[in-house]
């Protein structure tokens, strides 16, 4: 991850980037985002990435279906200074798909990160800016380590709960957790190894 433009130290605003896209500084198909008013370069997406996220994404437009809109690799709206563009995000359903503009915290049921070369930065720098902007779930499907992590009850010092599902671990002990669903669809509960298997 690196800031890929910043202009003269200020913070770019969402207004900015948005101008920067539109004039044709910044491509449709660059891999950036912004966080905290830095556009920065998202990191590149490998087979074993694509896949999980091919599968989180299978899995929540199956069980979801008209109850939240997956909204996979699209842009969130936080505050003045940040649009970042998780892997996967559930939405509150709206008529119009969030065309007339983009996803603010207050849609958002749950964001879904997934980490290989990036795990540290979904872990430290992702985690904290999702908490403190009050996004109500966020999830992280680590590629290397087989598990998924889940943050919830966002405070402005970051999640107050979080636990850990591990395909490995509930593969060996019955008694972890081998499943997880998110607040918003306590029905929908994905088993953790089928990511894997």
């Amino acid at each position: 991850m690196g800031v890929r433009f910043v202009s003269g130290g200020d913070r770019v605003s969402i207004e900015r980037y948005q101008q920067m896209v539109a004039s044709g500084l910044l491509g449709h198909d660059d891999r950036v985002e912004l966080i905290e008013g830095e556009v920065l370069d998202m990191a590149p997406i490998g087979s074993q990435h694509a896949a999980l996220t091919a599968r989180v994404n299978k899995f929540f437009v199956l069980g979801a279906g008209d109850r939240a809109i997956v909204w996979p690799g699209g842009p969130i709206d936080l505050g003045q200074f940040s649009e970042p563009q998780p892997d996967l995000s559930l939405l509150r359903p709206c008529a119009d798909y969030y065309a007339s503009r983009m996803p603010q915290v207050a849609d958002v049921l749950l964001v879904v990160e997934v980490s290989d070369t990036s795990l540290n930065f979904d872990q430290t720098i992702k985690r904290d800016l999702y908490a403190r902007y009050g996004i109500v779930e966020y999830w992280i499907v680590d590629v290397n380590a087989q598990r998924v992590s889940v943050y919830r009850d966002p405070t402005p010092r970051g999640y107050a709960q979080g636990f850990e599902v591990s395909a490995v671990a509930a593969a060996a002990a019955a008694v972890i957790p081998s499943s997880v669903a998110p607040l918003a669809l306590p029905d929908l509960k994905l088993t953790v190894s089928s990511l894997f298997g």
